[in-house]
């Protein structure tokens, strides 16, 4: 199976038209099919039915391209990585971060790193699912930004500290607890409050203990985009830990009164001992620790006075 078979198959599967498949490609129309008969003769199985208004995806084909976008983006961005190495670079560091916020100073961390080991190549991915554990254990990512709690039972694997996160609650600017620095369960007692979407256990707990009060309603809601979409919408309001906070100044994240927080740390292979890993833990940790020592490292500068205390304290 070529690219070019992958990509006639996928573009077809997109638009499901052979003319315009085709004219997206810049191929020709009996080209297109010539790549598509090939492709179906090598996995014995038809991918396309043609119709009186152009194809439709087979059973068969529907499973099969699904499988194989994945499929190709994975070897699009291996050729990419292998052409980088072959220019510039000795070495890779692969990096795994659920999202940007999870490492506010990762701008700085990987100027630092690039100025410091110019020879290594830093391969930062973001993968929000569950998924990225696994990556991890199997060796496709080399450090990867996670709670304590993820890792912990795995005993090929080093954890470095990195912050504890508090949990804040998340609300309109225009509510009127938006202004308060610190929020109660009795202060929320007749909202809506937002659970569900794969929390954390640490987040759970406390969630538990806010619907157990019975002074909220509450509405399941399935990650934490679709939350911050119900919070804009005035549906309700959510409890979310501090590393999930992008600080675009959208909302307002008041800290929540509880003892619990998130550990958060950089998970790393037992047996890697390479300096090049040690190096991007090491500058991580010191961004975190000029942060509390009140450095010149930027802090978020659309918080209030009680929430720019809030943010240093998750840095602790």
């Amino acid at each position: 199976m070529t690219t070019k078979q992958m990509d006639c198959a996928l573009e077809l599967s997109k638009v499901l038209n052979f003319s315009r498949a085709a004219e997206n490609l810049f191929i020709s129309q009996p080209s297109l099919t010539y790549q598509i008969q090939c492709l179906e003769n090598e996995i014995g199985f038809r991918l396309f039915e043609r119709s009186g208004k152009g194809a439709e995806l087979t059973p068969a084909g529907a499973q099969f391209c699904g499988e194989l976008q994945r499929i190709r983006d994975e070897l699009k961005a291996a050729v990419e990585q292998g052409q980088n190495m072959s220019s510039r670079y000795s070495e890779a560091l692969n990096v795994c971060i659920p999202m940007r916020s999870c490492i506010y100073f990762l701008p700085q961390i990987m100027q630092r790193f690039e100025a410091a080991m110019p020879h290594v190549s830093l391969n930062i991915r973001f993968v929000y699912e569950d998924s990225r554990v696994d990556m991890f254990l199997r060796r496709e990512q080399d450090i990867l930004f996670a709670r304590e709690s993820e890792l912990k039972r795995f005993s090929n694997v080093r954890m470095a500290p990195l912050f504890h996160s508090r949990f804040y609650v998340i609300l309109r600017k225009d509510d009127p607890l938006a202004g308060r620095e610190l929020l109660t369960v009795s202060d929320l007692s007749g909202r809506t409050f937002m659970v569900g979407g794969g929390s954390p256990g640490e987040l759970i707990a406390v969630q538990n203990r806010i619907v157990e009060s019975g002074q909220v309603s509450v509405l399941n809601c399935p990650n934490h985009e679709t939350a911050l979409a119900n919070v804009a919408a005035q549906k309700g309001i959510v409890l979310a830990p501090g590393f999930t906070d992008d600080h675009n100044g959208e909302f307002a994240w008041v800290p929540f009164d509880c003892a619990e927080s998130i550990s958060c740390v950089l998970g790393y292979h037992r047996e890697d001992n390479r300096a090049s890993t040690r190096l991007f833990i090491e500058l991580a940790q010191a961004a975190y620790a000029e942060c509390r020592a009140g450095k010149a490292l930027e802090k978020p500068v659309n918080l209030h006075r009680a929430q720019q205390a809030a943010f240093i304290e998750d840095m602790i």
